[in-house]
């Protein structure tokens, strides 16, 4: 009895363990397919270099992150090789919002491959609540939710509670 037992919560452990692993890869498939959504006051598009220019007011959002901008600039790939987005640079008055975390800076270049990476150079400052995260560069990994920051200064006011 006892090992019909045992053998239940081995099987018990492993199923639940089994489906975190499966919501979590549908999960994270889910947000790497969410589209980039870009608004501003205007666009000007030149086809020869590829690129997208953004500027005034300008929005991109991705799932549950928002970048703000003055002026944000889109490259890309050729339509052939399938017009991908390669990198987005962001310049003035830059913003990234997810749930109560801030990063701003002077500048920021979003590197969609091969893993989603957004850098901060020109006095980054990330803030989550009270707290203060300050460096030269902040390197922040998208599906990770995780940064790096070179040359941090780190004031902390207040405890974060688990959610």
């Amino acid at each position: 009895m006892s090992t019909l037992r045992n053998s239940f919560l081995v099987l018990l452990i492993f199923s639940s363990f089994f489906i975190s692993s499966l919501v979590f890869a549908v999960e994270e498939k889910k947000e790497s397919s969410e589209p980039i959504i870009i608004t501003s006051k205007s666009l000007v598009n030149d086809s020869k270099a590829k690129t997208a220019t953004f500027e005034g007011n300008v929005v991109a959002k991705k799932g549950e992150v928002t970048l703000y901008a003055s002026k944000m600039i889109v490259y890309y790939e050729d339509e052939q090789k399938g017009g991908n987005i390669k990198m987005i640079e962001a310049i003035g008055n830059v913003k990234l919002v997810r749930s109560d975390r801030v990063i701003t800076s002077h500048k920021a270049t979003y590197y969609p491959e091969p893993e989603e990476v957004v850098v901060f150079t020109g006095q980054p400052r990330a803030t989550d609540g009270k707290n203060l995260v300050t460096g030269e560069k902040i390197t922040y990994f998208m599906k990770d939710d995780r940064s790096l920051v070179e040359k941090s200064k780190v004031y902390l006011k207040e405890k974060r509670t688990e959610k």
